[in-house]
């Protein structure tokens, strides 16, 4: 490898988003020598990262930026004066699945990777290494490079060089600071190995040499959309087995027990539920399917295509499974809508899959309470009123109403639909009490990494072991913030329904108290509610707090089903 001769001192980010903002924080922690300057047209954006109040919810990103902004980390509209003079660029723009045009619904629209390249070439006054970051198709590094050389001043150089990133919201601080592998691809020249030494060396801040891999350019932009395709994939075999399995009264969470002790095989992404959602792996596999068709490989765009086709039959089967349990009518009913992130520990609502099941009742002439403690109400509204969903923006806006506290949420409604893994809805007194005996920065900040194997956050292990209250020596233990579901029956119109997106819940517990349980993968069998039987620890009376309301909580803690999270 080249050796380096250069240190790079100012680093520029171009686009401060779900991708760069968390970057280009985290690396102006572990590198306090390189300024880092992140810029983004978006005055608003660029004044929410200058804030209190952050423009994503990340676990610990907060303290992170507090220990760096306006040290060696900028915020910054000043798009020109951050591109002339760093060393280092990199793009982290979005991608989106083109709407319009050749390749409409699966392409990568890269009309703003596009735009940077354009910017870069006209501000830059000296030589520059341009690092992709954004999700681009294979061989978008070409094209930017041909837009560069097309458009440079004399005396002016580029090295483009692909550099992934393999973050999973709500975990990104921790994937950042301990990641897996960090892939550097570029051109197999001596002008370019040296501009991936330059790459390597600011990774090498913190990252140990053996997990920093480095390939050919074209190996590095398909890596990411492997990566994300197999992730998906898991995820989407797990979820039709779930139809399997509630046709046959196997129960899919022990399924996937047994398929994830395989050590071929593993227990990661193998927790059935609603379906994935998030900004990744829909856009990525939509676009691998559109590449292999540019290349004349019908079968293998078929192949991957049946991934996403699988997500939105789960998606459909969902929706039309509690119009069904609710006697195949839910008009004018109204109904609880329970997490509308794609998943916990993030405010993202990107292809989350609460949009179709609010879609889907919505069309049939359902009323919605929703209720989430990280999105904001604005979001959830654009979401529900963005012309690919409603043509009639105005009747969402009259049959939608947002709560900031749960208990508001479903009083007097017919059914409850969990369609975000929160913690809040039920953790496992079990393992939050593993959990929260290790002191934290931040109360939120929790990841794989660190939580027992039995966490609801963890993919160690599929289910927690504590069923009930049955285990010996452990009692129930009620957490300030874990809902009491007999004060939510309570206030329920009757026959109350709960529909569990997640399967996080504790289904015979549930029934118990007297609600009517449907979930993902597991056949219920009917019983006549009764009251919880005699001998349930008594608990003290607590508060669960969400958004800053409080309201009064008893009676018996509920553990939960298992594992509800997916990146």
């Amino acid at each position: 490898m080249v050796k380096i001769t250069m240190v790079i001192s100012k680093i520029c980010c171009i686009g401060a988003g779900y991708v760069g903002g968390p970057t280009c924080s985290v690396m102006a922690l572990k590198c306090p020598d390189i300024q880092i300057t992140v810029v983004d047209r978006s005055t608003e954006r660029i004044a929410q990262w200058n804030s209190d109040k952050l423009p994503i919810y990340e676990p610990g990103l907060d303290e992170v930026v507090r220990q760096c902004r306006n040290r060696n980390l900028f915020f910054s509209t000043d798009i020109e004066k951050a591109i002339q003079e760093a060393e280092l660029i990199f793009i982290s723009v979005n991608t989106p699945t083109k709407t319009y045009g050749n390749g409409r619904g699966r392409a990568a629209d890269l009309k703003y990777v596009e735009g940077c390249a354009r910017m870069i070439a006209e501000m830059s006054q000296n030589s520059k290494i341009v690092v992709e970051k954004s999700t681009v198709p294979v061989r978008a590094a070409e094209s930017i490079m041909h837009i560069l050389k097309a458009n440079h001043k004399p005396g002016v150089k580029y090295d483009i060089l692909s550099n992934p990133e393999f973050l999973a919201e709500g975990t990104a601080v921790e994937d950042l600071l301990k990641p897996d592998r960090v892939l550097i691809g570029g051109e197999q020249t001596a002008a370019g190995q040296a501009a991936i030494e330059k790459l390597c060396w600011v990774y090498e801040h913190w990252i140990p040499k053996r997990s920093i891999i480095t390939t050919n350019t074209w190996s590095s932009e398909l890596s990411k959309l492997a990566a994300n395709a197999f992730l998906a994939q898991r995820i989407s075999s797990i979820n039709s087995l779930s139809a399997v399995c509630e046709a046959t009264g196997a129960d899919v969470s022990e399924v996937a027990r047994a398929v994830g002790l395989d050590s071929r095989i593993g227990p990661k992404f193998l927790q059935a539920s609603v379906g994935f959602g998030g900004s990744c792996f829909q856009k990525d596999i939509l676009n691998l399917v559109y590449i292999c068709e540019g290349l004349n490989l019908p079968e293998v765009a078929a192949y991957w295509q049946q991934v996403i086709d699988m997500n939105d039959y789960q998606k459909t089967r969902f929706s039309q499974k509690i119009i069904e349990c609710l006697f195949n009518t839910v008009t004018d009913k109204r109904i609880s809508i329970l997490g509308f992130a794609f998943k916990k520990n993030t405010g993202d609502t990107r292809e989350t899959p609460a949009i179709t099941v609010c879609r889907t009742l919505l069309d049939e002439g359902a009323q919605l309470n929703i209720y989430d403690p990280k999105v904001e109400p604005e979001q959830i509204i654009a979401d529900l009123t963005h012309p690919t969903v409603t043509e009639s923006p105005e009747h969402v806006k009259r049959a939608v109403q947002i709560f900031a506290d749960p208990y508001d949420a479903v009083r007097g409604t017919h059914a409850l639909v969990v369609c975000t893994e929160w913690d809040e809805f039920v953790v496992c007194h079990h393992c939050r009490r593993r959990v929260t005996s290790k002191p934290m920065a931040d109360r939120h900040y929790q990841h794989h990494h660190h939580l027992p194997p039995h966490h609801p956050s963890s993919h160690h292990e599929p289910r927690c072991p504590v069923e009930s209250n049955t285990v010996p020596g452990v009692p129930f233990v009620l957490f300030p913030q874990s809902l009491n579901y007999e004060r939510i029956y309570a206030s329920m119109m009757k026959p109350a329904y709960i529909f569990d997106g997640r399967k996080i819940l504790p289904h015979e517990r549930l029934q118990q108290i007297g609600f009517h349980v449907q979930t993902i993968g597991k056949r219920l069998l009917h019983q006549e509610p009764h009251p919880l039987r005699h001998g349930a620890a008594a608990v003290p009376v607590l508060h669960h707090a969400t958004n800053g309301h409080h309201g009064p909580v008893s009676g018996t803690a509920l553990n939960g089903d298992g594992p509800g999270t997916q990146a």
